[in-house]
């Protein structure tokens, strides 16, 4: 009898828990971990962590001292359980603000170092705005291993490995979400989905040019979608559906595989360059701005909990 398909596609690509959820870690057992404002908002409302979470509230100087210290208190419990890397978020109110997020990554690396998590663990995530995209530039350059998230289109995909980044998060789900509303009776399944095509033409791009940046597909409304990009360098998946691929048997072949690396890659896009294309895609457009405020509001959330706790 075939193995399960999550077995099969561990065997080809790294497995990361898009998760907060300490069980659901330890159970599943991926490489790596992902959280974003979302998961640790989820995280920080277990009635378990009410009492730990009250207590560096109140220790924190301000709220975004208090929003790191819990951000940090959560990756550093997941480094526990991963081998691997572990991406913690810098505020997405400082998407477009490249000194705020530089100093703001430095904190979070510097807490996790008290935590004892050296720096060769952790991923700072950045949305993928020519800001981010900058901010990380010089954090690589530092040692600072970074993750472009809300990335949405070739052009970022583009400026993010121009940028020399560790790791980019194309977002397959939320690409589909914008087509199927474009066109409700369109046949998306498989390869025909447009969130799929944009993560196997990055994956390519990438390949084909030599470029070292790490390809992790992301924000899966199914598991077609997954099964769909097996051998993709990385696929960070929620707990939903790793149980769902744990469940299934059949067989999985690689659907991406590397490509002969050319010599030299393409000439990098400039600041103009880079926002005009964007501009001009619209999906993009609206979904990076999208992704953006939809952090904010979980953060906001968050904010809200500590303060009450804050309070006593």
């Amino acid at each position: 009898m075939p193995d399960d398909l999550l077995s099969q596609l561990k065997a080809m690509t790294t497995v990361v828990a898009d998760t907060g959820d300490i069980e659901a870690i330890r159970r599943f057992q991926p490489t790596d971990a992902t959280t974003n404002p979302s998961l640790i908002l989820q995280a920080a409302q277990q009635e378990a962590r009410r009492d730990r979470l009250a207590e560096l509230a109140r220790r924190a100087i301000d709220m975004d001292d208090a929003l790191d210290a819990v951000a940090v208190e959560i990756g550093s419990e997941i480094s526990e359980l991963v081998p691997g890397y572990v991406s913690t978020e810098v505020s997405a109110r400082l998407s477009f603000d490249t000194e705020a997020t530089l100093a703001r990554a430095r904190s979070l690396i510097e807490r996790y170092g008290r935590h004892g998590v050296g720096p060769e663990r952790i991923l700072i995530k950045v949305a993928s705005t020519w800001e981010g995209i900058c901010a990380a530039r010089q954090l690589e350059r530092e040692g600072i291993h970074t993750n472009l998230t809300l990335l949405f289109s070739f052009a970022q995909a583009q400026a993010c490995a121009d940028a020399g980044v560790t790791l980019v998060s194309p977002f397959v789900g939320r690409i589909l979400d914008w087509h199927k509303a474009q066109e409700p009776d369109a046949d998306f399944d498989g390869d025909r989905d447009p969130g799929v095509q944009s993560v196997k033409r990055i994956y390519d791009h990438y390949k084909g040019h030599g470029y070292h940046t790490v390809v992790m597909g992301a924000s899966f409304r199914n598991s077609g979608e997954i099964l769909s990009l097996a051998g993709c360098d990385r696929l960070t998946i929620s707990p939903k559906l790793l149980e769902e691929l744990a469940e299934t048997r059949g067989s999985l072949t690689p659907r991406l595989t590397p490509q002969d690396a050319e010599t030299h890659p393409p000439e990098p896009l400039d600041e103009a360059e880079f926002r005009w294309a964007l501009n001009e895609d619209a999906m993009a457009t609206e979904k990076l701005a999208e992704g953006i405020r939809k952090f904010m509001a979980d953060q906001r959330k968050l904010e809200s909990l500590l303060a009450e706790l804050r309070k006593g």
